[in-house]
């Protein structure tokens, strides 16, 4: 079914007036979100994306409706374990907890126009050249292959290329100034921080790209349908980073299910380029009768595997120990972070969540005692932030413990035996 004009305008408006309303009225004034409020505006990007989808089988068809709601879910998918890559490169590069919220819009902002134009690249090739279907079929088998391999904070690193050289060839700070992109710095003009980590998002979703607009193809070939499922997946990410905070961690099956969701649209794209085959060395050029997976049995099968992951990741004990152990690390450093956060309640939630993941390592058993790595070590770091945040209460810089509720246990209370 052909889009028209019309159509693709007032779709590219409605996106575009979206990303000004969540500029204006949430990312302008920095704030740290509260859970209510990422819980409410991802529920609400949820809702238009379906309700856009709802939209497209009525007046599309059964079986555009289907693409999009199949290349919709993939992308969403993936760009769930992607964010876990953002929280680390923001955790690298110590962003403070108000300003996050800015870097992940430009991220979002970067990524749409980026993947917007591996769409037009990626629709002209395929109109021209029906081989291309092999080398996007080979690009997500080997994209699956990579993402079998275990994935751990030590193997991103969010000084990437791009920034490595911005720091050679350029005057920069190692400390933030609000939200500015440059500063004075010993009275020459200087980048800041807050420059570096948008590059390194920026830098980051365009080898994200390479894996998700193959992936798309692979479900639907319908230009306005992969631009639609990409933006929609991409719009509500800001907000469902701060609502996914502290479980991203907990997803330790997610990539191994998205692996398979690859190889299996690998698959189907290597299927469907030997049956539209125009390539002499192989069946003499002609086309090869295979069987084609339908985009039904394609979202049924991407939606059995999500569903698997996750839950397998939820009631894993490795998932919850992993949790506990980042959550505790991440906390504790950010706690002992004078410039993380200024906002006494936003403190208070991360010393709160430190003190969970703390009792959740102290209360261990045997099996997944063993899943701790350098556990005094992190316990250590757990009591000085319980002594920054005794001196804190003593010294009065810290609400009284009345505010949020009953005074929590010490984080340097003795251990039960």
């Amino acid at each position: 079914m052909s889009v028209s004009p019309l159509v693709w305008t007032l779709t590219i408006v409605a996106i575009l007036g979206l990303l000004v309303f969540d500029y204006m009225f949430h990312v302008r004034k920095a704030h740290a979100p509260t859970l209510r409020e990422a819980a409410f505006w991802s529920g609400l990007y949820v809702g238009i994306a379906l309700l856009f989808g709802i939209g497209t089988l009525i007046f599309g068809g059964t079986a555009m409706g289907s693409e999009y709601f199949a290349g919709y879910i993939t992308e969403k998918a993936l760009s769930v374990d992607n964010l876990f890559v953002f929280l680390i490169i923001m955790s690298s590069f110590r962003v403070p907890r108000e300003e996050q919220q800015k870097v992940l819009l430009v991220g979002i902002v970067f990524s749409l126009i980026a993947r917007t134009g591996f769409i037009l690249l990626g629709s002209a090739l395929i109109n021209t050249f029906a081989w291309v279907f092999y080398l996007f079929g080979l690009i997500l088998l080997i994209t699956a292959g990579n993402m079998f391999k275990p994935q751990t904070e030590e193997s991103h690193s969010a000084q990437n290329v791009i920034v490595r050289i911005s720091r050679r060839l350029f005057h920069t700070t190692d400390y933030y100034d609000g939200d500015k992109l440059f500063t004075i710095k010993d009275g020459r003009r200087a980048l800041t921080p807050m420059l570096l980590v948008m590059v390194a998002i920026g830098g980051t979703d365009l080898l994200f790209a390479l894996d998700s607009i193959p992936a798309i193809f692979g479900l639907t070939q319908n230009v306005y349908i992969v631009f639609t499922a990409t933006a929609f997946s991409l719009l509500g990410l800001r907000q469902l980073y701060f609502l996914l905070d502290g479980l991203l961690d907990r997803l330790i099956y997610l990539s191994f299910g998205l692996a398979a969701i690859l190889a299996f649209i690998g698959a189907k794209l290597i299927l469907h380029a030997l049956h539209e085959n125009n390539l002499p060395f192989i069946n003499d050029g002609e086309h090869v009768e295979v069987v084609e997976i339908s985009t039904g049995l394609s979202l049924i099968v991407i939606l059995a595997v999500l569903i698997i992951t996750v839950l397998a990741s939820l009631f894993s004990t490795r998932g919850r120990t992993q949790t506990a152990m980042a959550n505790a690390r991440r906390d504790a450093t950010a706690y002992l972070d004078s410039e993380y956060t200024a906002d006494p309640i936003e403190r208070e939630r991360i010393f709160r969540r430190l003190i969970d993941a703390r009792d959740h390592i102290v209360k261990l058993g045997p099996k997944a005692k063993q899943i701790v790595r350098n556990e005094p070590e992190l316990l250590d770091l757990c009591r000085r932030a319980a002594e920054s945040h005794d001196a804190a209460i003593a010294s009065g810089q810290h609400p009284e413990p009345s505010v949020f509720g009953p005074d929590p246990t010490p984080l340097n209370a003795p251990r039960d035996s």
